[in-house]
C-alpha cells in the first residue's frame, strides 16, 4: 500500500494514510482512460449545427431552362448542390455527440487517472480544506505553503464555500466536490489536492 503524509493548512505533517492499492496503484488502462476523456469532451459539444439540403432551400421549383437545344448541361433545379445558392450535398443536422460507457469502464478510468497522478507524485492530502476566510489572499497563501505550481484541482467534501471563494479569481485553480470527481478534471490538473475525508469517500465508492 502506498503511504502518504497528511498535512494541515500550514503544510505541517499531522499524520499519514495508507492508500488502497486497488484504487491508487493499479495497472492504468490508457485505452479506457482515453475513452472516458472522449466521452466527457463529446458530451460538452452542443451539436446544434445545421445547414440546408436542396429540399430545404427556398426556390428552385421550376426547371431553369429547357432540356434540349441550349447546348448547356441538363439541370432540373437551381437549388442543386452544384449551383451557387443551392443546398448542401451532405448537410449538417443537429445531433447528440455523446455516447455511453458502462459503469466498470468509468470506475477503471477513474482509478487509472488517480494512479497516474500518484505515480507522478502529484497528490497532496490535507486534513481539512476548510479555510478561515474567503479572501483570495488566503487561496494564494495555501498554494505557496504547499509549493504548488501549475493547474491545481482541489477535491473536498462538505462545506467548500470559503475554498471556492478564495480561489475563484486564481487562473489555474479549480475546486470540485468529491462526488463530482471526474477523469477530465483529474487529467487536466497538474496537482491534485484532496482532504482526508474525500480520500475515504473515494475508496468507499470505488472499492
Amino acid at each position: 500500500m502506498a503511504k502518504l503524509d497528511i498535512l494541515n493548512l500550514k503544510g505541517e505533517k499531522v499524520s499519514d494514510v495508507k492508500l488502497s492499492d486497488n484504487i491508487w496503484s493499479i495497472e492504468p488502462n490508457q485505452e479506457v482512460l482515453k475513452k472516458a476523456i472522449d466521452l466527457q469532451l463529446s458530451s460538452l459539444r452542443q451539436g446544434t449545427h445545421k445547414t440546408k439540403t436542396r429540399a430545404e432551400v427556398a426556390g428552385g421549383g421550376r426547371k431553369p431552362y429547357r432540356q434540349k437545344g441550349t447546348g448547356r448541361a441538363r439541370h432540373g433545379s437551381t437549388r442543386s448542390p452544384i449551383w451557387v445558392g443551392g443546398g448542401n450535398a451532405f448537410a449538417k443536422t443537429p445531433r447528440d455527440y455523446g455516447f455511453k460507457s458502462n459503469k466498470k469502464e468509468k470506475v477503471l478510468a477513474l482509478k487509472s487517472a488517480l494512479t497516474n497522478k500518484l505515480s507522478d507524485k502529484k497528490v497532496t492530502i490535507l486534513d481539512s480544506l476548510v479555510l478561515g476566510n474567503l479572501k483570495t489572499k488566503e487561496g494564494n497563501k495555501l498554494l505557496e505553503t504547499l509549493k504548488l505550481e501549475g493547474k491545481t484541482l482541489f477535491v473536498t467534501i462538505g462545506d467548500a464555500e470559503n475554498l471556492y471563494m478564495a480561489t475563484r479569481n486564481l487562473q489555474k485553480v479549480e475546486v470540485i466536490l468529491v462526488e463530482d470527481l471526474n477523469v477530465l478534471d483529474i487529467v487536466n490538473a497538474e496537482n491534485l489536492v484532496i482532504d482526508q475525508e474525500s480520500v475515504k469517500y473515494i475508496e468507499e465508492v470505488l472499492k
